[in-house]
């Protein structure tokens, strides 16, 4: 994570020689020589990245480099925050005529600045040798790591986690999934021409591996099955280790002679004709799966090959069905698991203890994991002979405590399962991590938001030719796939909407967090009345609210370590004014403003005052003007403003905020056509803009824009005379949303060329307009809500050569014709509040793999399910992401 810091405090060194020339001209050449130390100090923390173990010594001074380097950046910022603030004062200072006097003011300034320059110069000279030290105490001890390691073939560590891996494979105490095993064992049932892979793949401690080796060592296999052999794959693979594992129930011969080559083929030869179960257990990697299926005789139809894995990417491509996602536990499965673990025998619990029992495994959440803990606790604490009722006392102590435990108690099993997880993670990713324990526990995270606050942070390295918002993206499906955060809901592309993380990893990044003075939580003390005291020894990064916020402002303490300000309150907060104007002055060096929970009254306007801000979310409720003051937030790279507002007017200069990304809010949005400037070239998002703003201008500057809203009357948009959509070469995602009278679009296709998705709501288009939006070629998304096209006939007469998912909701639609070769590429129909529609189009079934109607009438929902036969009738063609089977999703039926 070290390294991550260090990322950050180069970009940030290069911005400032860059963009603040004139406020730094005594200390640049300290900021190049700061530039050069950090080289070393970044190669350094790469290497170490990579070592399978850096040790704990190695991890004591990469906290201390993470704080140095962060008190680097804290240092430059209250450097730069005071430049311009003087430079600032004396621009609005009033002229003086005499000349004279006007030489002696512009003498006093270039004094005062060269005293600032100077300053910054002394501060970074200081902080460079404060650095050194530390870097020669890595480099040191990455040099007796790498030495130490050379000499042992496996650490201490992971003959551990070989122990630990063990012991995790539970042969009795197991509770029956009936409805898992039964999927299992019918995969394995299946006739195949080729061998079959089987995927299981679940978060650590969820029981993949314990319910494999019951499928595994089941009567229901002994049989069919002679040779099943268990290969323990890890994450330290060893392609040898696995050869000899699959030949050693084959042979007694000592094979330790032969090379790789020939150990191939003989796993090729005693494999090859043969039927047989493989399991290979805890596979890392894709590339280790890969190395393993080189070898296996591939055209075998009588082997089965079952694959455990904590991440989904390893089993996705291998096999002809998708990864099976191992569920959680029930209540009752995870009552009986409980119950096993206390007494070794279900339904042997004293009557008394039975329904405090159940509030415990309850509690658990279904991670079996879990559940072996809390029942290893009560076992210890049923060992010492007590009366029932001091049991129950005890019990009921447990379920009390049980989240507190899996927070706080580091040295039980389940903290230690997450622990491992965490352990090897890449650097980048731990940070990432961590971070989702500063919203509340259970709460709903749109990965959007998660995705602009990683990069806000500073938590994601730039990568050559991709933009951070992609190599964001690319760590939260790492994270997915490592089964630590969950996908709460997806779009239609299997794109993340909403993720969070369970109970217990949430418990263990809050954890972690107090380790590492990450995040303080500020929040109701145990007398509920005040929030916690910060100590003043204490440098917290970030301040996650969860107490009362005016009160906690009105102490006028200022904290400036304090980066972030994020507040998750359920209910909107009102601040008086004073404690709004407090925010700056409390938090000069804030990055990240988190303020959706805060009701404003009226734009806050202070803000303007914290230059360093990168990411800001408001709530104002009635909001008419953004103000020409949010110019001066040069450094902001995502500003969310949520109001009940119809139309917002941009007084600010959206093209003088040089780093803006995205910029996002419902009310459309009324741009100064004169404003002028250098920015928008960074601009993404554009969210929403009023049609009168949409100008060749605007075109120009962000140009490339991938995301556009547009709100209001689009006659002028749609007219064919406005080429603004044309310019926009980069745009993907269009959303339009018309408030007037009827439309056309034009006769020739004005959108963007790389157009991907495009959501059209009120525009009440004729339906032969279609054939319009058939030209657009890479059109994979289209949804037409609240009558965005009109009229009772929709004869289609173009082929959408790349539309993957259609919806059409709250159309009059009556009659819809169509073929097969029109729709190509058509996976997924949704067909909402169409009361009129009579049928649907049996000719979409041959590659449609998933449909949802709701609300129509009782014909067209018959169609519907005559498409579920024809689909039923033809399965087994080819797996696609909604699974190897259709999927209907049958809503309301209108009876009319």
């Amino acid at each position: 994570m070290a390294e991550t810091a260090v990322e950050s405090l180069v970009e940030m060194v290069t911005n400032i020689v860059i963009h603040y020339a004139t406020l730094i001209a005594e200390a640049k050449e300290q900021l190049l020589e700061l530039q050069k130390d950090l080289e070393p100090v970044r190669a350094c923390l790469k290497e170490a990245a990579e070592m399978p173990d850096k040790g704990p010594l190695f991890k004591v001074i990469e906290k201390r480099m993470r704080e140095a380097i962060y008190d680097v950046e804290d240092a430059l910022d209250t450097c730069l925050s005071r430049a311009e603030a003087e430079a600032e004062a004396a621009a609005s200072a009033p002229a003086v005529k005499p000349k004279k006097r006007n030489f002696l003011s512009r003498r006093k300034k270039e004094a005062a600045d060269l005293v600032t320059t100077i300053s910054m110069a002394e501060t970074v000279q200081k902080l460079r040798a404060e650095l050194k030290p530390i870097y020669e105490e890595a480099k040191n001890e990455l040099h007796n790591l790498k030495t130490t390691q050379a000499g042992s073939g496996s650490s201490a560590k992971e003959s551990l986690a070989l122990v630990k891996k063990d012991e995790s494979i539970r042969r009795d105490k197991v509770v029956a999934l009936e409805d898992v095993e039964k999927t299992i064992f019918g995969y394995i049932a299946e006739e195949t021409k080729a061998l079959d892979f089987i995927s299981i793949i679940g978060m650590p401690g969820l029981g993949k591996t314990t319910l494999t080796w019951k499928i595994f060592d089941s009567d229901t296999l002994k049989g069919p099955y002679r040779i099943r052999i268990w290969v323990n794959v890890s994450q330290k693979f060893n392609k040898r280790d696995v050869l000899l594992s699959i030949l050693k129930e084959f042979t007694d011969q000592n094979m330790s002679g032969k090379d790789n080559f020939d150990l191939e083929q003989d796993v090729r030869r005693c494999l090859k004709d043969i039927k047989f179960l493989i399991v290979l257990d805890d596979v890392w990697k894709v590339k280790d799966l890969l190395t393993i299926k080189s070898f296996l005789p591939t055209n075998n139809g009588e082997g089965k090959v079952i694959i455990t894995s904590r991440f989904e990417d390893v089993g996705t491509g291998v096999g002809r069905r998708e990864p099976y996602n191992l569920r959680f536990l029930t209540p009752k499965e995870s009552w009986e698991l409980l119950q096993l673990e206390v007494f070794e025998d279900v339904g042997e619990c004293p009557e008394e203890l039975e329904d405090v029992g159940k509030e415990i495994a309850k509690n658990c959440d279904g991670l079996p994991l879990t559940i072996v803990v809390i029942g290893g606790i009560l076992l210890a604490k049923d060992a010492r002979k007590r009366p029932i009722g001091v049991r129950k006392d005890e019990w009921t102590e447990v379920s009390e405590d049980v989240i507190r435990f899996l927070a706080t108690d580091k040295d039980k099993r389940i903290v230690e399962v997450v622990a491992l997880s965490y352990d090897i993670l890449p650097d980048e990713l731990k940070e990432c991590l961590v971070y989702m324990g500063v919203f509340p526990e259970d709460y709903d995270i749109p990965a959007w938001i998660l995705i602009r606050l990683w990069i806000a942070e500073g938590f994601i390295l730039q990568k050559e030719g991709q933009t951070l918002e992609k190599t964001a993206e690319e760590y939260l499906n790492d994270l997915v796939n490592r089964k630590l955060v969950m996908v709460g809901r997806a779009n239609q592309m299997g794109e993340k909407k909403i993720c969070g993380v369970h109970d217990v990893v949430h418990a263990f990044c809050t954890s972690k967090a107090k380790e590492m003075n990450f995040f303080q939580e500020i929040k109701p003390s145990e007398r509920g009345l005040v929030p916690p005291v910060i100590p003043a020894t204490e440098k917290y990064h970030r301040f996650c609210f969860n107490s009362d916020l005016s009160e906690f402002l009105s102490r006028e303490t200022e904290y400036p370590s304090v980066r972030s300000f994020l507040c998750f309150y359920k209910d909107l907060v009102k601040l008086e004014k004073d404690h709004i104007n407090a925010i700056p002055d409390a938090f000069q060096l804030l990055r990240v403003l988190n303020s959706y929970s805060i009701k404003f009254h009226q734009f806050p306007q202070t803000i303007s005052k914290l230059s360093h801000l990168r990411y800001v979310t408001l709530y104002v409720d009635n909001l008419k003007v953004i103000p020409e003051s949010i110019s001066k937030l040069w450094n902001l790279q995502t500003l969310l403003v949520d109001t009940d507002s119809s139309t917002v007017v941009m007084s600010a200069n959206l093209w003088a905020m040089l780093c803006l990304r995205h910029f996002k809010t419902k009310a459309a949005v009324v741009l100064d056509q004169e404003k002028e400037g250098k920015g928008g070239q960074n601009i993404q998002t554009l969210s929403t803009l009023s049609p009168e703003s949409c100008t060749e201008t605007v075109a120009n500057k962000a140009r490339n824009m991938k995301e556009l809203r547009v709100r209001g009357n689009l006659s002028t948009l749609l007219d064919g005379n406005n080429n603004f959509l044309e310019k926009l070469r980069y745009l993907e995602k269009l959303k339009l949303v018309h408030e007037k009278s009827m439309i056309r679009l034009p006769k020739t296709n004005c959108f963007p060329k790389n157009l991907k998705r495009l959501s059209l709501r009120k525009t009440s288009l004729d339906w032969s307009d279609m054939s319009i939006l058939a030209q657009i070629e890479k059109l994979q998304v289209l949804k037409l809500k609240q009558n965005a096209f009109t009229g009772i006939t929709w004869v289609v007469s173009r082929t959408f050569c790349s539309l993957q998912f259609l919806l059409v909701s709250e159309a009059d639609l009556v009659n819809w014709e169509t073929t097969a070769d029109h729709f190509p590429s058509l996976t997924c129909l949704s067909i909402k509040k169409c009361g009129k529609l009579q049928k649907i189009p049996l000719e979409l079934a041959k590659k449609l793999q998933k449909l949802e109607i709701d609300s129509l009438q009782k014909s067209a929902t018959d169609s519907a399910r005559e498409i579920q036969k024809e689909k039923e009738n033809h399965q087994g063609e080819q797996k696609t992401r909604w699974g190897v089977q259709f999927q209907l999703s049958v809503g309301s039926v209108l009876n009319y």
